[in-house]
C-alpha cells in the first residue's frame, strides 16, 4: 500500500540474521578454500560442519567477544573428540561404547552452567562426525586441520561481524543493588522510618535484576570455582539485605538519640562516599532535616548507618577499588552490641532481632564480594556459608559433579537419556550400514527433548519439514544434475536463509531448509542424485524414532514429576531442621563456630536438586496434569533458603558463646510454634508427592503471620526468642505462597530472598538458578537447543 511505512524486522529475526551471517561466512569460506583451493574434501567437510556445529546448531551465550573466547578454549577439546571418534569408529562395538561414554560426559557437562550447556551440542557433533565412514585414521590430519580452519574463521567472525555489545556484568548489578541497599538504610534512619513507594519499586527492581532469569546467560555466575560461587553468594546476600530492609519494623516510639552519636560516627570512609550519609542519593534517600533524630539502638550505635557504609564499601570493592574495610569492621562491632542486647520490651527485642538479620545479610554481602574479587587471596572468612573460600577449583568441580550423580538429578537423567539414544543410533547405523549415518545421530541429538510429549511434537514437525525439504532437494538435484557451479553459488544465500528463519520459524522450517543445505553440500563433495534426499529422509526418520523410544523409556515426563518429588523432599528435610533448631534454641547450651548448622548439608543438597528440577521445568511445556492454580514453586525454594540461613544465624555464632536456656513459657511457645510450622511443611510435602496408600493430604492453612501474632510474648523472653519467632513467621509466609494462599503477602520478604543463585553446598550445586527463563528450551542433558534445530 502506497505510503505505508516499512516494518522493521523483529528483534528475534535481527538476532538470528546476525548469527546466520557469521555462520555462513565462516562455514562457506573454509569449505570453499579447502575444497576448491586445496582439493581437500575431508578438510572442507570438517571446516563446514565445525562452524555449523558450534554456532548454527548450538547457541553459545554472550557477546561476540565472550563467544570468541569460549570457542578458543573449545578448539583443543574438538581435537580430542575428533581423534577419539576417528580411532573408535573403526569397529562398531568400540564406536558404540565410545558414543555411550563420550555422549554421557558431554551431556552431563551442563551442570557447569549455561556456557557449558550451550557448547555441549556442538561438541557432541564434533565427536559424531568422525564416527562414520570413511573409517580412515590416516586422514586424521586433514580432519583436524579442517575443523581448526572452520573454528578459527568462526572465532574471527564472532569478533568482527556485527558483534553484540557486552551486557551489564553481574558484578555491576550487585554493586548497584548494594548501593541501593545503602540508600534504603539511610532512608530508614529518620522518621517516619519507612520507605516510600517509589523507593520500594526501585528496590524491587534492583533485587529482580539479580535473578538469573533477568541476567544474560553469559553473565550468570554459574561456575563451580571460588569466584563465581562467591559472586553468586554476594547477589543472594544483597537480595536478602534488600528484602530485610523493606520489611524492617519501625523503632519504639519516643526513643530518640542524636544522629552523630555512635561508634565511629565521625570516621570518614572512602567507600562510604563522605560523612553526610544521610543525604539523598539518586532520589531514594530523604534529605536529613534539621533536628532529625533516630531510634535508640543498643550501645548508642547506629546499625543502619553501619549497614549503609558497608553497602557503599561493597559497591566500591566490586568496581575495582580497594576500600580499607573499616565499614565492615564497624558493622561487626554493631552486630556484637545487638547480640548482647537482651533486655527491653518485646517491641525493642523484635526490632533488635530484625536489625540483627539486616546486619548478618550485610556482612555476608561484604565477605562474599571480597572473595568474588580476590578469590582465595581474600581475608580468612568466618565458618559457615563460606566453606568454599579456601577450596581449589578441582575439588569444587568434583563436589558439584558428584552431587548430581544419581537418578534424582535432572542433569543425570538427561545425560543418561541422550547417551543411550546416541549409542543405540550408532549401533543401528553400524549394523545396517545406513548411507550417511551421521544424519541418524544428528536427528537423534537435536530432536530428542526432555519429555516424551515434547519429543513427539517436535519430531512430527521435523519429519514434515524434512519431507518437504527432501522433495525440494530431490527436484533440485534432478534438474541441475552435476553442475557443481550452481550448487556452489546457491549454498551461501541458502545457508543465510536457513539459519535466519529456522531459529525463529521453528523446527519444521529448520529441517526443511537444512535438508536442502546438506544436499547442496554433498552434491559438491561427490556426484549425487535425487536419492540423496531419500537417504536424508530415511535417516531423519530413523533418528527421530530412536529418540522417541528412549524419550519414552527414560524419565518420559521430564522435570514435571521430579519437581514434585524434589520439592517434597526439600520440605521434609526443612521440617526436620525447623524442629531441631527450635529445640536447641529452647534448650540453650554451648554454641561454637561450625562449618554449618546440623542438617545444613542434607537440606542444601535437597535444595539444589529442587532448583535444577525447577530450572528444567520452566523450559518444558505444560504437562497433562498442571499444578494447582496459584501454586508457587519458587516459594518452596525461598523457604529452603530461609531455613538454611535462619538455622545458621541462630545456631552458628562467629565466636564461641554459651546461650542460656529459654524460660519455661518462652521455650514452650517457641517449640510449639516450630512444631506447627514443621507440621505445615510435612502436610504440604505430602500434598506435593503423595506416596503409597496414604490419603491425599488436605492443603494446610497457612495465613501469613507477623512476628507479633505467630507466637506469644512471654515476659522476660530474650532476643533469641524473638529472632526465632521472626524466622518461623517468614517460613509461614513462604508456605502460604506455596499452596496459593496470601497472594502478595510478604512480597518484600520473598523478593529479598534469592531462589537459588548458586550459593549452594558443594554436594550438587548446579548453579543453574531457580528461575531460569521460561522460554528457554533444553535439549538432552540440559543442552541449549536453538528453536528449529
Amino acid at each position: 500500500m502506497a505510503g505505508a511505512p516499512l516494518r522493521r524486522p523483529s528483534p528475534a529475526y535481527r538476532a538470528a540474521a546476525r548469527r546466520a551471517l557469521r555462520v555462513t561466512i565462516a562455514a562457506t569460506a573454509g569449505f570453499y578454500v579447502l575444497l576448491y583451493g586445496f582439493d581437500s574434501a575431508v578438510g572442507a567437510t570438517y571446516a563446514l560442519f565445525g562452524a555449523i556445529a558450534m554456532a548454527g546448531l548450538s547457541r553459545l551465550p554472550g557477546s561476540g567477544r565472550q563467544r570468541a573466547v569460549l570457542l578458543a578454549g573449545v578448539v583443543p577439546v574438538c581435537w580430542v573428540l575428533i581423534t577419539l571418534g576417528t580411532y573408535l569408529s573403526v569397529r562398531t562395538w568400540s564406536a558404540v561404547v565410545g558414543m555411550l561414554v563420550v555422549g554421557f560426559a558431554l551431556a552431563f557437562m551442563a551442570v557447569g552452567g549455561p556456557r557449558f550447556a550451550g557448547a555441549a551440542t556442538g561438541l557432541q557433533l564434533m565427536y559424531i562426525l568422525p564416527s562414520f565412514p570413511p573409517y580412515d585414521p590416516g586422514s586424521l590430519g586433514e580432519r583436524l586441520a579442517g575443523a581448526t580452519v572452520g573454528l578459527v574463521l568462526l572465532i574471527i567472525a564472532e569478533r568482527t561481524v556485527l558483534p553484540e555489545p557486552a551486557a551489564l556484568p553481574y558484578r555491576e548489578r550487585v554493586a548497584r543493588a548494594a548501593e541501593g541497599a545503602a540508600r534504603c538504610a539511610d532512608g530508614l534512619r529518620s522518621a517516619p522510618y519507612t520507605l516510600p513507594k517509589a523507593t520500594l519499586r526501585i528496590t524491587r527492581a534492583l533485587s529482580t535484576g539479580l535473578r538469573s532469569s533477568q541476567v544474560p546467560e553469559a553473565e550468570r555466575p554459574a561456575g563451580a570455582g571460588v569466584r563465581p560461587r562467591a559472586l553468586a553468594h554476594a547477589g543472594l546476600a544483597t537480595r536478602t539485605l534488600l528484602g530485610r530492609l523493606t520489611v524492617l519494623p519501625p523503632p519504639r516510639p519516643g526513643a530518640a538519640w542524636p544522629r552523630d552519636v555512635g561508634a565511629g560516627a565521625g570516621d570518614g570512609d572512602g567507600a562510604a562516599g563522605g560523612t553526610d550519609i544521610g543525604a539523598a542519593v539518586g532520589g531514594m534517600a530523604r534529605e536529613s532535616r534539621a533536628g532529625a533524630v533516630d531510634a535508640a539502638e543498643p550501645g548508642g550505635q547506629d546499625p543502619l548507618r553501619a549497614v549503609a557504609d558497608v553497602g557503599r564499601e561493597t559497591a566500591a570493592r566490586l568496581r575495582g577499588r580497594s576500600p580499607d574495610g573499616r565499614a565492615h569492621a564497624r558493622l561487626e562491632q554493631v552486630r556484637q552490641a545487638l547480640t548482647a542486647a537482651d533486655d527491653g520490651p518485646p517491641a525493642v527485642l523484635r526490632r533488635n532481632a530484625a536489625l540483627l538479620e539486616v546486619a548478618d545479610a550485610a556482612l555476608a554481602m561484604s565477605i562474599a564480594a571480597d572473595i568474588a574479587v580476590r578469590g582465595r587471596a581474600a581475608g580468612e572468612p568466618p565458618p559457615g556459608p563460606f566453606w568454599y573460600a579456601r577450596m581449589r577449583a578441582p575439588r569444587l568441580w568434583w563436589r558439584r559433579l558428584s552431587g548430581h550423580v544419581g537418578g534424582r538429578s535432572v542433569f543425570f537423567q538427561n545425560a543418561v537419556r541422550i547417551s543411550l539414544a546416541l549409542a543405540a543410533a550408532r549401533l543401528i547405523a553400524g549394523i545396517d550400514t545406513l548411507p550417511h549415518g551421521f544424519w541418524v545421530l544428528l536427528a537423534t541429538l537435536t530432536l530428542t527433548r526432555t519429555t516424551v510429549r515434547e519429543t513427539r511434537t517436535t519430531e512430527r514437525r521435523a519429519l514434515t519439514g524434512t519431507l518437504v525439504g527432501a522433495l525440494v532437494a530431490a527436484a533440485l538435484l534432478a534438474l541441475v544434475g552435476t553442475d557443481i557451479e550452481v550448487y556452489a553459488v546457491a549454498l551461501p544465500p541458502l545457508m543465510l536463509v536457513t539459519f535466519t528463519l529456522g531459529p525463529v520459524k521453528g523446527v519444521g522450517w529448520a529441517q526443511a531448509l537444512f535438508t536442502v543445505v546438506v544436499s547442496l553440500v554433498f552434491a559438491q563433495l561427490a556426484p549425487a542424485t535425487w536419492q540423496l534426499a531419500e537417504f536424508r529422509l530415511l535417516d531423519v526418520l530413523t533418528g527421530s524414532a530412536i529418540g522417541a523410544v528412549f524419550g519414552l523409556l527414560a524419565w518420559p515426563r521430564g522435570a514435571h514429576d521430579e519437581l514434585r518429588r524434589s520439592v517434597a523432599m526439600l520440605l521434609r528435610t526443612a521440617a526436620e531442621i525447623v524442629v531441631a533448631t527450635t529445640a536447641q534454641v529452647a534448650a540453650g547450651g554451648q554454641r561454637v563456630p561450625l562449618v554449618t548448622a546440623p542438617g545444613h548439608r542434607s537440606l542444601q543438597h535437597a535444595l539444589v536438586m529442587a532448583e535444577s528440577a525447577y530450572a528444567q521445568y520452566q523450559s518444558e511445556p505444560a504437562g497433562p496434569t498442571p499444578p494447582p492454580v496459584g501454586q508457587d514453586w519458587q516459594a518452596s525454594l525461598i523457604a529452603g533458603h530461609h531455613t538454611l540461613w535462619g538455622a545458621d544465624r541462630l545456631l552458628v555464632p562467629s565466636e564461641p558463646v554459651v546461650a542460656p536456656p529459654l524460660g519455661r513459657q518462652a521455650a514452650e511457645s517457641v517449640i510449639r510454634t516450630g512444631d506447627r510450622v514443621a507440621a505445615g511443611m510435612l502436610l504440604t510435602s505430602a500434598r506435593m508427592d503423595p506416596t503409597g496408600d496414604a490419603a491425599e493430604a488436605a492443603a494446610p492453612h497457612h495465613p501469613p503471620m507477623a512476628p507479633t501474632t505467630i507466637a506469644d510474648e512471654p515476659p522476660g523472653a530474650p532476643r533469641e526468642y524473638y529472632a526465632t519467632v521472626s524466622w518461623l513467621a517468614s517460613l509461614t509466609t513462604d508456605l502460604a505462597r506455596l499452596v496459593g494462599e496470601g497472594e502478595g503477602e510478604g512480597e518484600g520478604e520473598g523478593e529479598g530472598e534469592g531462589e537459588g543463585e548458586g550459593e549452594g553446598e558443594g554436594d550438587g550445586d548446579g548453579g543453574t538458578g531457580a528461575d531460569s527463563p521460561g522460554g528457554e528450551r533444553l535439549g538432552p542433558g540440559g543442552m541449549h537447543v536453538p528453536p528449529g534445530a
